[in-house]
């Protein structure tokens, strides 16, 4: 697909059993990639392994304490992600022009920001902030060259800043998705459901679409394992 420098994402979620992350990594090595991102809980019992094979690992963090720790467990830059990201904010609820200037302030390290970036504008205001760059993630699956649906893309670029919601949170899982009528119907169960919310009250309204056969059980979100990104 492309003869350019290429990543590595590697997501760790809860989940009812465990994904095989010795064999994503041991992939990830034996094809040369060169830099990971990791998200979710803690790589630090991965970093042996990942710095041995001489790859970049940058994990993205929600909060300003778990940058400092992705730091001292020897991440080489991390990626913040302020509460206006899509998919899993955390559950400190501190948007990137606070968590930005925090993070300048306190970390050693490098770091992007991530959340609500989206073009030109964004790049200077995170480098304005302290970052040394951005991530952007939803602006890239409008784009031509990804294996998307086209209505996906469509309702992307037709969505305003009022067409996202917070599901999960009564969870402590909290996710920005797209406003849609799963999702409303979503979070009539867990207002239903409140304040005693768990996650079996959900579980069919989150575990995303699987082959037959799939134990859909496995996982909390739709998001998690081993995903690529490139490099120009």
């Amino acid at each position: 697909m492309t003869d350019k420098p290429f990543g590595v994402n590697l997501t760790f979620l809860p989940a009812f059993t465990a994904p095989p992350y010795p064999e994503y990594i041991a992939a990830i090595r034996e094809g040369g990639v060169k830099a990971v991102e990791t998200a979710g809980r803690s790589p630090e019992q991965y970093m042996p392994t990942l710095k041995a094979a001489g790859i970049k690992v940058i994990h993205k963090c929600t909060s300003v304490r778990h940058s400092l720790k992705a730091e001292a467990i020897g991440c080489d830059a991390v990626s913040v992600d302020g509460f206006e990201c899509g998919g899993h904010p955390g559950e400190d609820d501190v948007p990137n022009m606070i968590l930005l200037p925090r993070a300048a302030e306190e970390l050693k390290i490098p770091f992007v920001a991530s959340g609500g970036m989206a073009d030109a504008r964004s790049l200077v205001a995170a480098l304005a902030m302290g970052a040394a760059g951005i991530n952007m993630g939803t602006r890239f699956i409008a784009t031509r060259e990804a294996p998307v649906h086209d209505n996906v893309k469509k309702a992307l670029v037709a969505a305003s800043e009022l067409d996202t919601r917070l599901v999960m949170r009564a969870i402590r899982n909290t996710e920005r998705v797209l406003k849609l009528k799963a999702v409303d119907h979503l979070l009539e169960i867990e207002r239903e459901r409140a304040p005693s919310s768990r996650f079996d009250d959900i579980h069919e309204q989150v575990a995303g679409v699987y082959p037959e056969g799939h134990d859909r059980r496995r996982r909390w979100t739709p998001a998690h394992g081993a995903a690529a990104w490139s490099s120009d």
